[in-house]
């Protein structure tokens, strides 16, 4: 009996412990209650399809993740990968080369007037690069006090002013073991400390367009260089937003800013603007029921933390893009649901291909037009 007491009391003991290290061991996030719609489902314009199966492939050698994809005023297609390479080569893949490092990790970039690259790296913030592979630093902050923790996306608008995200005020990827683990936090906490910026080049000042996103994501403009459109990863919607706002704060009503698209089927990531008036966003994975449940639970949120990061809830692979015109209306779909083509982050179309962006790929995908 002393003998069986004797275990008994340790494991009370380990119990105990672990119930204290469970409720009270500190996270770095604090989870914030909100309302998640009702999961739609692939049901309507997002009726399954394995119209994304079966991708053909240019091979990078062990460079892997296009986040981003685009084609260069030089018509080179550029891709920026986990490395921190940007890699440019002839639109069928050949003559590879690598064009720049900037370090980091660019998530996100576009091209100036003067054919450089602007770039979006959350480990460094808002970036030049010259024609020579050279990097400049732009921005990294907005003011004193006010840096810039995520920079995400990015567009060039014609009369030279730099749009980008800052996807959260609240985790830099350099801190918190990388841009989807950074990511992830923020997703989890809800806080909704995304915004979006503008750069004047002219200037040099950064002014804030908007805020109030969980987890501001992909961007893209319209041809009148008025409208952005913004994909807002933690809440599954893209909005519709007017350029010229200031301070914007789109959690209040306001005619500048409106949801051009609710309750999607997966996470937002990248937007870019296609041909004849189609807008392309990757859903980088399927919403997960069981996370939508827990968004009035912000105590569960937190515990999960102290779980094994495998028990996440973060969706299955799942590879999915689609198209969307400026009002709102999807216009083409793409699917795969073996997900073999990892993590679709966006496409980028051109008159005879369309190259499908990952976060993890080996290689780049593509399907013929």
């Amino acid at each position: 009996m002393s003998t069986f007491r004797k275990i008994a009391a340790g494991v009370g003991v380990l119990l105990v412990g672990l119930a204290a290290y469970l409720c009270f061991w500190p996270v770095p996030i604090d989870p914030v209650a909100w309302s998640a719609p009702t999961p739609p489902g692939f049901t309507g314009a997002f009726a399954p399809n394995t119209r994304l199966a079966g991708l053909r492939m240019i091979a990078t050698g062990s460079e892997v993740g296009p986040e981003q994809i685009a084609i260069g005023p030089d018509h080179k297609l550029y891709a920026a990968m986990e490395s921190g390479d940007l890699l440019r080569m002839d639109p069928d893949g050949g003559r590879q080369e690598v064009f720049a490092n900037t370090g980091g990790r660019v998530l996100g970039f576009d091209f100036d007037a003067g054919g450089r690259i602007i770039a979006a790296d959350p480990m460094k913030g808002l970036l030049a690069i010259a024609g020579d592979g050279r990097v400049t630093l732009l921005v990294d902050r907005v003011a004193a006090g006010d840096p810039v923790r995520y920079a995400n996306a990015i567009v060039v608008a014609p009369d030279g002013t730099i749009y980008f995200t800052d996807a959260s005020m609240r985790f830099a990827p350099s801190r918190w073991g990388g841009t989807y683990e950074a990511s992830v936090l923020d997703i989890l906490e809800q806080s909704a400390t995304g915004r979006v910026l503008a750069h004047d080049p002219r200037t040099g000042s950064t002014r804030v367009v908007a805020h109030g996103f969980s987890f501001a994501n992909g961007l893209a403009l319209a041809p009148d260089g008025r409208t952005l459109f913004v994909s807002e990863t933690g809440r599954y919607r893209i909005w519709r937003l007017d350029a010229a706002a200031r301070d914007l704060d789109v959690r209040r009503d306001s005619p500048r800013a409106r949801v051009l698209l609710d309750n999607l089927p997966g996470y937002p990531d990248n937007l870019m603007r296609g041909r004849d008036g189609r807008y392309w966003v990757g859903l980088f994975k399927p919403r997960n029921p069981a996370a939508d449940s827990l968004a009035q639970r912000p105590f569960l949120r937190a515990l999960l933390l102290r779980l094994p990061r495998s028990l996440l809830p973060l969706g299955e692979p799942y590879g999915h893009v689609f198209a969307f015109d400026a009002e709102g209306r999807v216009v083409d779909d793409l699917q795969d649901p073996t997900g073999a083509y990892p993590e679709t982050t966006g496409a980028t179309e051109t008159a005879d291909r369309l190259y499908i962006h990952s976060l993890h790929a080996h290689g780049i995908g593509w399907l013929p037009r």
